[in-house]
C-alpha cells in the first residue's frame, strides 16, 4: 500500500518503495551438545576460538550463508535469501555435526 507525505512545500508525494530480501537470519535448536573443537577440526569452513566467540563460525559456500554452532546445539544461519536456502544450509551443516554430538540435551 503506498503512503503519502506531505513535503516542506505542502505538496503531497506518493512514496512506492520496491525492496529486495537481502539476509534472512533463522535460528535452530538441534537438542543435542555438540563438540565445537572436533566439528572445527574436522572442517576447514568451521572457525572456533572460544576466546573471541562462544560459537564457531561455518561458512557455506552454496547458497553463501554463514552459520553460528553453539555447544548447547544452537545454530544460528544468516546471509540466505530464502526459506529453502535455510533448509539447504543447516542440512549442511548436520552432515558436518552429526559425528560430534556429545549427548543429547534433556
Amino acid at each position: 500500500m503506498a503512503k503519502s507525505a506531505a513535503k516542506p512545500s505542502g505538496k503531497k508525494v506518493s512514496l512506492h518503495p520496491d525492496f529486495k530480501i537481502e539476509n534472512i537470519v533463522a535460528s535452530a535448536d538441534l537438542g543435542v551438545e555438540l563438540d565445537l573443537y572436533g566439528i572445527a577440526k574436522a572442517s576447514p569452513d568451521v572457525d572456533y576460538e572460544p576466546e573471541q566467540f562462544p560459537g564457531a563460525i561455518c561458512k557455506i559456500h552454496e547458497p553463501k550463508t554463514a552459520l553460528l554452532l553453539f555447544k548447547n546445539g544452537k545454530i544460528i544461519c544468516t546471509g540466505a535469501k530464502t526459506e529453502a536456502d535455510i533448509r539447504k544450509a543447516i542440512d549442511q551443516v548436520i552432515k558436518i555435526v552429526k559425528n560430534y554430538i556429545i549427548e543429547p540435551r534433556e
